[in-house]
C-alpha cells in the first residue's frame, strides 16, 4: 500500500466528493463488524447455531478481513486503487446477498468469510486513495483523516443501533442485505469520482497470503472445537499444530521472498512491534466485552433486539465523541503512552466489574451502564495511541505497510481472543450443574469477562514497559480499524 511520490501533482477538484464515497466505504466495513452483535440470538434461533459455534458469525468475517488486509494493500499497489476498490465492493455485495439469504449456518459462515474478503480489498485501497488525494496538502490531509476516523467511529455506533432496529422491525437477514443497495451505489459512483491510482510492477505473494490466512483459520477452529473434542484430543492437537506450522511457514516465506507481504525488517522500527502487540491485546479485550455483553442483555436479562441495541448506544456514542474531539487533545497534553496505558487499564477494570456484578436479575442502570461506559472510555483512550505507536517508527515509504499491519493485528487479536473466551465461557457454563439455564450461561459470561480483563491488563503492562512516546516529527498516520 505504499504511496507513489508525486502521484497527484495538482489537487483533484472532485476530491471532497471522492472522500465522501471513501468514508461511506469505511463506514460499511466497520459497520459489518458491529451490526450483527444485537442480531446474534435471532440468527442462532433461525439457523441452529450452538452457543459455541455462534461466534463464527463474527469470526468468519474478521479472520478473512484481518488475514487478507495485507494482500488487499499489495493488490491495490499493483493493479490500481480504484480497480481493487471496485473488486472489493463487487465481492462484498454478492457475499451480502449470500449471507442475507443463507439457508444454514454453513452458508452464512461462507457469506461472512466472503464479506471479509471484500472488505480486505476495500479498506486498504480506500485509505491509500485518501492519502493520494490529499497527501500534497498537510492541512487538508489532517481534515480528511479526521473525517476518515469519524466514519469508522460512526460505523461502530450505527452498527449497534441499526442492528437492533433492523432485527426488531424487519429481520436479521437485513443486517446483511442492507449492504446491497449501498454497494451498488458505490460501484456506480466510483468510476466518476475516484482516481485510477498508479500501477507498478511486482508480484503478489499468494503463498504468504494463503499460509497466514489458513494458519489463522486453523488456530481459531482448533480453539473453538477444543471444548467439544477435548484439548488433548488428536483432532485438537493436530489442528492447532497445523495452524502453528503454517504460521511458521508464513514467516519463512516472508524472509525468503523478494516481494513479501510483510518485509520482516519493518519490525526493527521503534515502537512498531510493541504498538502492534498493544493493538492485538486491546482488541482481545474489547471484542469479547462487546460480544458477551450483547448475549448477557438478550439471553440473561431477556432484552429484545431493539432494547439491546439501545442499551449499547451510550457506550458507542461516547467512543465516537471521544475519538473525534477529545482523545487527540489528551494525547497532546499527556502523551501517547500515558493515554494508552490508562485506556487499557480502564478497559480491564470495566470487565472486572462485569465479571463480578452482572446478576441474573440485573438492571441496566446499576449493572450495565456504569461498566459499559468505563469500557468505552478505555477503548476511546487506547485505540488511537496504540495505532500511533504501531506507526510512529515507520519510514514514510513504509507507512502503508505499517497501517496494514496495525489493522491486521487488531483483527487477529479479535478473532483469536474471542475464540478463547467462548471456550472459557462454555467450560464454565457446562460446570454449573443444577443451575438454571440463565444462571449457567451467566456464569460462563462472567468467566469470559474476567479473563478478557486479564488480556487488557496484560496490554497495559506491556505498553508501560515497551511503548515509547515518539519523537516530534515521527510518522503517526492512523490505520484503518
Amino acid at each position: 500500500m505504499a504511496l507513489q511520490a508525486g502521484a497527484l501533482q495538482t489537487a483533484d477538484p472532485k476530491r471532497w466528493k471522492a472522500l465522501a464515497l471513501l468514508c461511506v466505504a469505511n463506514f460499511m466495513v466497520i459497520m459489518d463488524t458491529s451490526i450483527i452483535g444485537v442480531a446474534l440470538p435471532a440468527i442462532q434461533n433461525a439457523l441452529g447455531y450452538s452457543q459455541e459455534s455462534l461466534q463464527w458469525v463474527f469470526n468468519a468475517y474478521v479472520i478473512f478481513f484481518g488475514g487478507l488486509l495485507l494482500l488487499g494493500g499489495r493488490l491495490s499497489d499493483l493493479y490500481g486503487q480504484r480497480r481493487v476498490f471496485l473488486w472489493g465492493f463487487l465481492i462484498l455485495t454478492a457475499a451480502s446477498l449470500l449471507a442475507g439469504f443463507a439457508w444454514s449456518d454453513g452458508a452464512l459462515n461462507a457469506g461472512r468469510a466472503l464479506q471479509g474478503l471484500g472488505s480486505a480489498l476495500i479498506a486498504p485501497s480506500a485509505l491509500t486513495t485518501v492519502m493520494l488525494l490529499f497527501g500534497g496538502n498537510p492541512k487538508e490531509l489532517g481534515k480528511a483523516l479526521g473525517f476518515w476516523g469519524a466514519s469508522a467511529a460512526a460505523g461502530g455506533s450505527a452498527g449497534v443501533f441499526l442492528g437492533g432496529v433492523i432485527t426488531e422491525w424487519l429481520s436479521w437477514e437485513w443486517t446483511f442485505l442492507i449492504n446491497v443497495p449501498v454497494g451498488l451505489i458505490a460501484m456506480l459512483a466510483a468510476p466518476g469520482l475516484l482516481p485510477k491510482g498508479e500501477r507498478r510492477e511486482g508480484r503478489v505473494d499468494v503463498a504468504g497470503a494463503v499460509s497466514v490466512t489458513a494458519a489463522l483459520v486453523l488456530l481459531v477452529y482448533g480453539i473453538v472445537t477444543a471444548e467439544h473434542n477435548g484439548w488433548s484430543a488428536p483432532q485438537t492437537v493436530w489442528t492447532l499444530a497445523a495452524g502453528a506450522a503454517l504460521f511458521l511457514l508464513f514467516l519463512a516465506i516472508q524472509a525468503a521472498k523478494k516481494d513479501p507481504l510483510v518485509p520482516l525488517r519493518i519490525f526493527k522500527a521503534p515502537n512498531l512491534a510493541a504498538g502492534n502487540a498493544a493493538l492485538l491485546l486491546l482488541s482481545g479485550g474489547w471484542i469479547p466485552l462487546w460480544y458477551f455483553l450483547n448475549l448477557y442483555l438478550q439471553q440473561v436479562l431477556q432484552y429484545s433486539a431493539f432494547a439491546g441495541g439501545v442499551a449499547l448506544l451510550p457506550m458507542t456514542i461516547l467512543i465516537a465523541v471521544f475519538m473525534m474531539f477529545i482523545t487527540g487533545k489528551l494525547i497532546g497534553v499527556f502523551g501517547l503512552k500515558a493515554n494508552l496505558v490508562a485506556g487499557l487499564a480502564a478497559l480491564g477494570a470495566s470487565m472486572l466489574l462485569f465479571a463480578g456484578n452482572t446478576p441474573v436479575d440485573g438492571t441496566f442502570a446499576a449493572h450495565v451502564l456504569p461498566a459499559s461506559l468505563l469500557g468505552a472510555l478505555g477503548m476511546s483512550l487506547a485505540y488511537i495511541p496504540a495505532t500511533m505507536a504501531a506507526m510512529s517508527g515507520a519510514k514514510p515509504e513504509e507507512a502503508g505497510l505499517a497501517s496494514g499491519l496495525a489493522s491486521t493485528s487488531y483483527q487477529i487479536g479479535s478473532a483469536v481472543s474471542l475464540a478463547v473466551m467462548v471456550a472459557v465461557a462454555a467450560a464454565s457454563t457446562s460446570a454449573q450443574t443444577g443451575a438454571s439455564p440463565e444462571a449457567a450461561l451467566n456464569a460462563g459470561f462472567q468467566s469470559a469477562f474476567f479473563w478478557s480483563a486479564m488480556v487488557a491488563f496484560a496490554g497495559a503492562a506491556l505498553s508501560l514497559l515497551f511503548v515509547r512516546n515518539p519523537k516530534p516529527g515521527a510518522s503517526s498516520a492512523p490505520a484503518a480499524m
